[in-house]
């Protein structure tokens, strides 16, 4: 095809039209050549364009850099790699088909709104001719990437990029209209001009149509082609290989005499040094585990769990089942465990055998772990690093290729897959616990931050100090069937022998086994190491079993290892005590181990001990040591070891003991606190379960101390607290409780009349709470067998473990309280026991009846129902000085359980606490019960929440609550009410002025109408220190009446308005009303006057603020609250959690982590001021920040200011918040999902 048979010439046409039209006029053609053709008067009216795909193609090309970095050393090096690539592009369109016009008549073409067309935006393309364009470019890219080259390790960079190319062709219709001039000449060179309309010109060669004007135009129509780039993408990748090299080999070597010195050293043990014939592999021992529950995210319904379910523990398979977060409640695999165990419970052998099974891979934590540590804490020295340490204790000195600098490049290399077993905080020494130390700062994260922590210790000993634990475990020692299996190992050679023991005190079933009684023996044995004496004792003569006290079984062990030793050298054994040179060898020694055991140290160094002339061979044919060379190659040294280090406090006990004759016992044990006491508590059980004497002056001196440092605390204070409680109060108590229990355990060693006396001296205030077969729960029943009206403690609090067998507890009360006791004020905590059999409350209400003031019963979550509810309420006659009662939890009390509850009420005047929180009572309970109440007029707290009684309910409530003048707390969470009932209960309200805490949460109801009539009458409510408003629906015009009452409420401590409809706008104006000084504060803080712990303007009441989950409230109106929060100094609580957005309602109840989650975002601004924040904010403990998200830097601002603050204990975060690469080590974070 020519170019004449794809673009038209116009200008014959136009030449023949014109002679034609000249002919007419002059009669024949004389004008036949073509001159010219004007066109100035033509225009094109409009134009149409179609496009259509006529091909695509793609063309991908690689560009790789040149440059590859290799890193081979043990180190990140950080290095800057350049990459380019160069793409030469293309862009031609062409006509190919039109009419030739020898005058310029032009169209502009916009080419196809291709994205990321990079071509001109209009192409023109002329009718008289071919239009050919062609534009090339070159398009040079360059990429520079910072990366870091991890150790052993090569990187490439390369750039991948792809050009996409389409092929387009288009269709073009032009409208013309107008005139044309066309001049003709004749051979005698004489020329005529004629002028024409292009519509009747060209109407044969094209359309006509009719504009909107009216006018007549002739449509022609073009063709054209595009083809050129639209698209280049370019990806640029950074691979990184790792090399094989020597620091393979050495993990692999490494690895290999680890597990093989572990085989050698922790397979087999001898746990008694006297007996080299008997071992055990660890294989053989199993302890059971108690997981003990850690702070987690709770979702709405978990939150309001009462707390008898949320008190239970849950018993592990093993370890393994810690990553299963059905179990733990966590996310992710915890990073740091800790293992609590008194002493001899078997911490040690248990980790040891977790090690063995973790380099074998038979555990889950040996499967996520290439490397297992095991350190004995007991030989860590000063400034010695872990790498020193894994040098020392967990490779053979002849493995080749291994040293310090190697074992540190396999630890970075594999931090994530490295595990480390630590066992012993407790004997860690005092100078390689400072925070500059290695175990310390392994804890907290600062050294290999991504590996995993195993860490056993005895209960207090401090490990918090530097880590919080995801998971913390209780060793509970063997259950019985272990408890069979072991006694049946160790009298392997005597099976009838096993046989006796197992009788006597254990009952056999096909797939259970029980202990026969629950008493002091029982709990003893549960403990791997009193077994293992038992055991011994047992074989030796069975009479010397049954002590009941840990001193009277080493005592009997020690007597056994003497006859034993005498028996084998031919010497005589006395008939009474033991021989004189054993005796004065057993105290010589005894003193090396109290100076020892105040040195924290557990091991004694050959040469001292024989500097200090101790014939420690004796000691040593006795079995009350062994003799080893130190396993640390750093330290080699001959040692003494205690064959656990209950015999070396049992030692030192003895030695104090005869000490004490001649010397005070503040001298001798530097006894001069209550932290000191609880610190040698083994040692001072076992000191007074030596000599009477020496228990009567340990007694007296504890009284001492004790009247010295909790002077100040009264049995109040070991109530509920509905308001904030002061942390030194807190702690206070925390040591009074764990001091009690060590005045208990001292009873229990010498249940004598002189001990008894000092245990009423030090304890005003008498507090169990352990199992009834604890050593505790024995003690305490010869403390209330021989309680005389003359010492009767101020309170005594008796509460037991969450499951306890009822039966059982009433049984030992039984035994408690066989007499009446006037005038002893009781506490009775049953919560989680069993008591759904009439029978049983029967039983129980037979005891009380010997305790005429009781002051409080607690029978919460204890399955009482209609019937075993009454006998306790016919009891009510015994217990007329009752104050508190709680019923919460009981589901079937329902209803029925009301009306059984109702006819007592009279006999308890008294009564000031009355807590039926989740018993099912529905209005008609209320209406029933509500006029019955009429005879409490003493009543305080009122806790009827989770019950479903509605506004109906209330209204019989509310016609009484009036008589209540005394009424501080008023829990109604979670009842149904609406609007209406608040309007109701309003007026009632007014005349409780005394009310400190309010409770109407979980009533979505209520709403903006609800709270403005609440809002209303609060300025009658001034003594208000805590008002709940969670989930009850309110918004900003509800959150207005609010703010316009808050400063009548001066007292105000803690305000919660979580999960309400609030705006940004609203929390603001809240926030900024809080942070002005109540009345209260103005007259302790008069302008003008400077004040140590504020500034003018601030509310220094405020202790907690909870303003999470509000639907309205977006990352600005959290930031503006930063801001505003420096002037509430005293929050010591802080929940400024975003919200879960675009949340269907359906889901309102999924958890947390199946939510879409799009957080509420703090800017780099708002998170400084955050930051800035926090040192301001001197008393803060908890801060909340869920469904947040930051920037790097303004989280990396907000985690330091946490981790530095002195109280801040918990900064709570979603881990979807966190930014990319953010470091998450600071052992303050608490992670939600």
């Amino acid at each position: 095809m020519t170019d004449l048979d794809r673009f038209t010439d116009l200008d014959p046409i136009f030449a023949q039209w014109a002679q034609e039209k000249l002919r007419k006029k002059f009669r024949r053609p004389k004008y036949k050549t073509l001159v010219a053709v004007d066109t100035k008067d033509l225009s094109v009216n409009k134009y149409e364009e179609t496009y259509h795909r006529e091909g695509a193609t793609e063309d991908v090309t690689y560009n790789v850099s040149n440059e590859e970095v290799e890193n081979n050393s043990g180190t990140v090096k950080e290095h800057l790699i350049t990459a380019t690539d160069t793409t030469k592009s293309s862009y031609e369109w062409s006509q190919t088909k039109g009419y030739k016009l020898s005058a310029s008549v032009s169209v502009n073409v916009g080419l196809p709104p291709i994205t990321g067309l990079t071509a001109e935006v209009g192409v023109q393309f002329q009718l008289f001719k071919k239009k050919t364009k062609k534009r090339e470019t070159e398009d040079s890219h360059g990429h520079q990437t910072k990366v870091d080259v991890q150790p052993w390790s090569k990187v490439k960079v390369s750039i991948e990029t792809k050009k996409k190319v389409h092929k387009m062709g288009f269709s073009l219709k032009f409208y013309l209209q107008g005139k044309v001039t066309v001049q003709m000449k004749k051979e005698s060179g004489k020329t005529k001009t004629v002028s024409g309309d292009v519509v009747d010109i060209l109407q044969k060669y094209g359309t006509v149509e009719t504009d909107t004007s009216g006018e007549r135009t002739v449509c022609l129509s073009i063709e054209g082609t595009f083809e050129g780039m639209t698209r280049i993408d370019r990806k640029v990748n950074v691979n990184t290989t790792a090399l094989s090299t020597k620091i393979d080999k050495d993990t692999d070597v490494f690895k290999t005499s680890v597990k093989d010195y572990y085989e050698v050293k922790l397979t087999t043990f001898n746990p008694m040094s006297w007996n080299d014939g008997f071992s055990l592999t660890y294989d053989e021992i199993f302890t059971e585990l108690e997981l003990v529950q850690i702070p987690k995210f709770k979702t709405k319904k978990e939150s309001i769990q009462s707390e008898a379910e949320r008190a239970q523990k849950q018993t592990l398979n093993s370890l393994d089942d810690l990553f299963n977060p059905d179990v733990t409640g966590l996310s992710t695999a915890p990073r740091c465990i800790l293992i609590e165990g008194e002493a001899g419970v078997g911490k040690t052998t248990f980790l040891s055998k977790e090690a063995i099974d973790a380099v074998s891979q038979k555990t889950e934590l040996g499967r996520r772990h290439d490397i297992a540590l095991f350190f004995r804490l007991r030989e860590v020295r000063e400034e010695e690093t872990i790498e020193e340490m894994v040098w020392d204790q967990c490779v053979p000195e002849t493995t080749e290729g291994i040293d310090v600098q190697s074992i540190r490049a396999i630890l970075k290399r594999n931090e994530s897959r490295v595990l480390f077993l630590l066992d012993g905080y407790d004997e860690l020494r005092p100078e390689a616990r400072a925070a500059r130390q290695a175990i310390p700062k392994l804890l907290s994260g600062k050294l290999y931050p991504n590996s995993t922590i195993v860490i056993t210790s005895r209960p207090s000993a401090g490990v918090q100090q530097y880590t919080r634990p995801d998971c913390h475990v209780h060793i509970m020692g063997f259950s019985p069937k272990h408890m069979v299996k072991y006694v049946r190992k160790y009298f392997i050679t005597d099976p009838e022998l096993a046989e006796d023991f197992i009788m006597q005190y254990f009952t056999v079933l096909i797939d259970k086994v029980f202990l026969k009684t629950q008493d002091l023996f029982s709990n003893l044995i549960q403990t791997p190491m009193f077994l293992m004496l038992v055991c011994v004792l047992w074989e030796e003569e069975q009479e010397m079993v049954s002590t009941g006290t840990m001193t009277g079984l080493y005592d009997n062990l020690l007597t056994c290892l003497v006859r034993k030793h005498c028996k084998r050298e031919g010497v005589n054994m006395p008939t009474e005590g033991l021989p004189t040179e054993v005796v004065e060898s057993l105290l010589q020694f005894g003193k090396l181990a109290l100076e020892a055991l105040l040195r924290n140290e557990a091991l004694l160094d050959l040469t001292e001990v024989e500097r200090a002339k101790v014939n420690w061979e004796l000691l040593l044919k006795l079995g009350v040591v062994s003799l080893e060379v130190s396993s640390s190659k750093l330290h080699p040294r001959r040692q003494l070891n205690f064959s656990h280090k209950t015999m070396q406090e049992f030692l030192a006990g003895r030695y104090v003991a005869d000490a004490l004759v001649n010397q005070d016992i503040v001298e001798l044990l530097q006894l001069t606190s209550i932290t000191k006491a609880l610190e040698l508590s083994n040692l001072l059980q076992f000191t007074c379960g030596c000599d009477s004497r020496s228990a009567q002056a340990v007694m007296e001196e504890l009284s001492k101390i004790s009247s010295r440092e909790f002077t100040h605390l009264r049995p109040v204070q070991f109530e509920m607290s509905h308001v904030p409680k002061d942390l030194d109060i807190q702690k206070a108590c925390r040591n009074y409780q764990n001091f009690t229990a060590l005045c208990l355990t001292i009873l229990s060693e010498k249940q004598e009349p002189e001990v008894l006396q000092g245990i009423s001296q030090a304890l005003p205030i008498v507090i169990l709470d352990s199992p009834i077969n604890s050593r505790e729960a024995t003690a305490l029943k010869y403390y209330i067998q021989n309680l005389q009206s003359t010492n009767l403690p101020d309170r005594l609090i008796l509460k037991f473990p969450f499951g306890t067998d009822g039966r059982d507890t009433v049984q030992y009360l039984q035994q408690c309280f066989t007499t009446s006791l006037p005038g002893l004020i009781l506490d009775l905590k049953l919560s989680g026991l069993r008591f759904d059999s009439p029978d049983e409350t029967a039983r129980l209400v037979s005891v009380l009846k010997n305790v005429p003031g009781l002051r409080a019963l607690d029978l919460s979550d204890t399955y009482l129902t209609p019937s075993s509810l009454q006998p306790l309420v016919q009891g009510f006659s015994h217990m007329s000085l009752l104050e508190e009662l709680d019923l919460s939890g009981n589901h079937a009390l329902g209803d029925a359980g009301m009306e059984v509850l109702q006819v007592g009420l009279s006999c308890v005047p008294h009564l000031a606490v009355l807590r039926l929180e989740c018993v099912n009572m529905t209005a008609v309970g209320m209406s029933s019960l509500a006029p019955y109440m009429r005879h409490l007029v003493r009543l305080r707290e009122l806790d009827i929440n989770h019950n479903e009684i509605g506004d109906t309910g209330l209204e019989s409530l509310t016609a009484v609550l009036p008589i209540f003048t005394a009424m501080q707390v008023l829990v109604l969470r979670s009842i149904g009410i609406s609007s209406i009932g608040m309007h109701t209960l309003v007026p009632a309200l007014c005349q409780l002025t005394r009310l400190i805490k309010l409770d109407i949460c979980c009533n979505a109801p209520i709403g903006d109408p609800g709270l403005e009539y609440l809002a209303a009458i609060l300025h009658h409510l001034t003594a208000m220190k805590v008002l709940d408003l969670r989930y009850t629906g309110i918004s900003d015009m509800g959150i207005s009446s609010l703010i316009k009452a808050l400063p009548h409420l001066v007292q105000l401590q803690v305000l919660n308005l979580s999960g309400n409809n609030i705006r940004d706008s609203g929390i603001v104006s809240l926030v900024q009303t809080l942070c002005q000084p109540s009345s209260m504060d103005m007259e302790q803080n008069p302008p003008g006057e400077k004040s140590l712990t504020t500034a003018p303007h601030c509310n220094t009441t405020l202790q907690e603020l909870y303003i999470c989950y509000n639907s309205g409230v977006t990352g600005a109106g959290l930031g503006r609250v930063t801001q505003l929060i420096i002037t509430l100094p005293a929050l010591t609580r802080l929940d400024m959690s975003g919200f879960p957005r675009d949340t269907p309602a359906h889901l309102s109840d999924t958890p947390a982590m199946a939510l879409p989650y799009t957080p509420a975002h703090l800017s780099d601004t708002a998170a400084m001021a955050l930051a800035e924040a926090l040192p301001r904010l001197p008393a803060l403990e908890v801060l909340n920040l869920e469904f947040i998200s930051m920037e790097p830097a303004g989280f990396q601002a907000v985690v330091q200011a946490a981790e530095e603050h002195p109280t801040l204990e918990r900064l709570g975060y979603s881990r979807r918040g966190v930014p990319e690469g953010a470091d998450t080590t600071a052992s303050c974070l608490m992670w939600y999902c």
